[in-house]
């Protein structure tokens, strides 16, 4: 940890740390210290801006928390060539320091926090003509460090909490997941007090008051702090900001066609623009490189598939009309999807062998016949149909199972599938068989969007070997997950050792 944050003293676009100047210590005309920059509006916006350019980064959602987060969730598997990685989502973590399973994630969660500490330390002291937007300012980088924070403490648990811009002599100690949770609830809760409900024109794509309060739920529900979460989705649902939210075109929230609909409640914006490499420069790739990693072979890399469980699940249960559920269509590659919907896979039949699925969404398959590093769709990272199923589950955790129906409906009614109680009337009021049966209605509407590794954690399914056992007969690689130890990853070890306020985790 103490090498990562270093190292993003270093990598801020605009900034570099002053010191006293000699021959030998000249400063560059290219960038500016600390205490010269943050003077202006301009400095500030620009301060923000960087924050974002983090979601270009390979360590974050255009490439390896996506490996996190659905390949090593029951959901998905690697089966690349490449074996290291393969084995960094099948629990067989052998060098703490590999770089892609690990330390890039580990240092780009770091550099993002890195970017909101300076916003949210040196904009106070700008002068600024309208008030009001300083403070926006301020709570963007509020709502980006929670963001960031989230998922450190979803895939580490123990993380240091970095509240100022850290100089080379400080050492952070680990804080508990605890700390870290009450962190996140306050940054959220103070962002969401100041950020608009919508945005307009180019400023699309900020977070708004509805994505604080929709990520302040997740922090809650991962607490299992249910009236909490429920307050905090109230807003989404039933309060002041449900006019802003609804259900689209299921296929919409995957395509580059209709970004930032009614249905996006957060999500990072991608682009193709430049088709260059990642990194911090001006002219660097501002696209996702998910779909080049998870496209099915000799179209992408395929070090990413999903299981095949899921094409099952989805062909369990028939439309109202006796069609097989359309979000199948659009959410997995699979042998039949020819003959199911008469789509082929990016121009091609089914060529693959006959047990073998890929993740769909996201990629450009509707319009081209490859994948690159540069794919423009944007990552819908929180959205209305995920809000509906959350109020769900907090409302039968609440013991209101028979109020939760109705937002299950609503996302079951868009795939034209009956209602709950038709479909399964054995469920009735029995707050064990709706929670089980909303385990499977999040993964059919959200299978491959970076939320099921989240939910197995926060519905306790890893923390007993029983529940693992039930988990390994959807994915045989949970043979290899041992309980209380990969319910987390391991730090860094080169943070370990450059460190010595933190340790590592429990039983690595």
């Amino acid at each position: 940890m103490k090498n990562i944050l270093k190292m993003t003293l270093l990598l801020f676009l605009c900034i570099n740390i002053s010191c006293k100047k000699d021959l030998l210590d000249q400063q560059t005309p290219n960038t500016l210290p600390t205490d010269e920059f943050w003077k202006t509006e301009d400095d500030a916006q620009k301060g923000v801006n960087a924050i974002y350019h983090m979601f270009y980064q390979t360590g974050g959602f255009s490439r390896w928390m996506n490996f996190r987060l659905d390949l090593t969730s029951d959901e998905g598997f690697s089966n690349s060539p490449w074996v290291e990685l393969a084995d960094w989502t099948r629990f067989q973590y052998i060098n703490y320091n590999f770089w892609e399973g690990n330390v890039n994630t580990f240092r780009d969660i770091y550099k993002a926090v890195f970017r909101c500490n300076q916003v949210i330390n040196y904009v106070p002291d700008i002068p600024f003509a309208d008030a009001a937007k300083k403070d926006q300012i301020i709570a963007q980088a509020k709502f980006l460090r929670a963001f960031w924070y989230y998922y450190a403490v979803v895939l580490y648990d123990n993380v240091a909490i970095v509240e100022k811009p850290l100089t080379p002599e400080d050492y952070p100690a680990l804080s508990t997941p605890e700390q870290t949770w009450a962190f996140i609830v306050k940054d959220l809760t103070e962002a969401s007090a100041i950020l608009p409900p919508q945005y307009t024109g180019v400023e699309i794509g900020r977070p708004t008051k509805g994505a604080a309060q929709a990520l302040l739920a997740k922090a809650y529900m991962q607490q299992r702090k249910w009236n909490d979460a429920k307050t905090a989705l109230d807003y989404l649902v039933t309060g002041a900001g449900k006019s802003n939210y609804d259900l689209v075109d299921f296929k919409e929230n995957f395509r580059a066609t209709q970004e930032n609909n009614k249905e996006s409640v957060f999500e990072i914006q991608y682009s193709d623009a430049n088709k260059t490499g990642e990194g911090d420069g001006p002219g660097s790739a501002m696209g996702s490189n998910r779909a080049q990693f998870f496209a099915p072979r000799s179209i992408g890399w395929s070090d990413g598939q999903a299981r095949y469980w899921l094409v099952n699940e989805f062909k369990k249960e028939k439309t109202v009309g006796g069609a097989i559920d359309p979000r199948l269509r659009y959410s997995l590659f699979y042998p039949a999807l020819e003959a199911d919907f008469g789509d082929k896979i990016y121009g091609r039949s089914w060529q693959w062998n006959a047990d073998e699925a890929w993740f769909k969404k996201g990629s450009r398959d509707y319009y081209r016949d490859n994948e690159d590093y540069f794919n423009q769709v944007n990552f819908r990272v929180i959205r209305y149909a995920d809000v509906l199923l959350m109020y769900a589950e907090t409302l039968n955790e609440l013991n209101q199972t028979a109020d939760a129906y109705q937002y299950v409906n609503r996302v079951r009614q868009r795939s034209n599938l009956a209602p709950l109680a038709t479909a399964y009337p054995g469920i009735g009021t029995n707050k064990t068989l709706f929670a089980e049966r909303l385990k499977m209605e999040r993964a059919l509407e959200l299978c491959g969007e970076g939320v099921r590794w989240p939910d197995l954690k926060r519905w306790g399914d890893l923390d007993t070997q029983a529940g693992v056992d039930k988990v390994t007969l959807r994915d045989p690689d949970f043979r290899n997950f041992v309980v209380g130890k990969h319910i987390r990853l391991p730090l860094p070890q080169a943070e370990v050792e450059n460190n010595t306020n933190i340790k590592q985790n429990d039983f690595y």
